[in-house]
């Protein structure tokens, strides 16, 4: 009982409008998860950008991520048309990464972010973040971790100069680094990049939610495991909180975030008359 107390003190609780958080510090002296949420993108209520942020090497790099990549992203939306909201993310990433290398601080972030905008869901992440999707209460998953596990990012990294080494069954950059893609990391910058991949899906009447969530739940909670929870549960942050107190009592020690995203008022509705 004690143990379950000490945890719940550790956990921030937020219940924001269509979305709900739950995060917890690990082992480490410093939480280095971060998140953000933008919502009523040029005063629409259907446009909002929400991210889960990893942090490793301190928290500078997410911290930096928090504050600044939706609002690069949006700078980038102005004036676009929907053939190019692909392009404003990548610009949005890209201008993010580029401010905090020119900040000289070292370490590095994940991040697994989600644009919700005329009725359809753009996911584009960088490292091992990733972004889920409950379909009629299937778990679609909307991100590919970039790990080192990924022959195209070894054969990558190894095209560009890098080398990579499996050291404990662990793939890792450098000897260093076990993600592929991620802000910051200055001293590996040649082979670490900050290109998001992005996935573009259509929300219809069975989209239900999206978990957003750092590896501290997904390496012991499996995707659908994490849907059928939530739908059990009727989407309330109550979801958000058990899921967390589920990967820490099977051993997990990172630090865990989980986003949860209710699309009910983001989808298009479209009368026939």
């Amino acid at each position: 009982m004690d143990n379950m107390i000490n945890m719940m003190k550790e956990l921030e609780i937020i219940q924001g409008r269509d979305f709900f958080l739950a995060s917890k510090k690990g082992r480490r002296e410093v939480m280095e998860d971060r998140h953000a949420v933008v919502l009523d993108i040029s005063g629409d209520p259907k446009q909002a950008f929400f991210v889960v942020i990893d942090g490793h090497g301190g928290h500078e790099a997410a911290d930096y991520v928090a504050k600044n990549l939706g609002k690069n992203i949006v700078n980038e939306l102005q004036g676009v048309g929907g053939n190019q909201i692909e392009a404003a993310l990548r610009g949005g990433y890209s201008a993010t990464d580029k401010e905090f290398l020119a900040q000289d601080v070292h370490g590095g972030a994940c991040a697994a972010g989600v644009l919700l905008k005329d009725g359809e869901v753009h996911a584009a992440h960088v490292g091992d973040c990733k972004v889920v999707l409950s379909r009629k209460g299937k778990a679609i998953t909307l991100t590919n971790e970039h790990r080192l596990s990924r022959e195209d990012e070894r054969e990558r990294i190894e095209n560009s100069g890098g080398f990579v080494q499996c050291h404990k069954g662990v793939w890792r950059v450098n000897g260093s680094l076990a993600i592929s893609r991620a802000f910051g990391d200055v001293h590996l910058k040649d082979w670490i990049i900050c290109e998001p991949e992005i996935v573009k899906v259509g929300l219809t009447s069975e989209c239900e939610f999206l978990i957003v969530a750092s590896d501290g739940l997904w390496d012991r909670v499996s995707e659908q495991e994490a849907v059928d929870m939530v739908v059990s549960m009727n989407v309330r942050v109550e979801c958000c909180r058990k899921l967390v107190e589920i990967s820490s009592s099977r051993g997990n020690r990172d630090d865990i975030t989980v986003m949860l995203i209710n699309l009910h008022n983001f989808k298009i509705i479209t009368h026939i008359i």
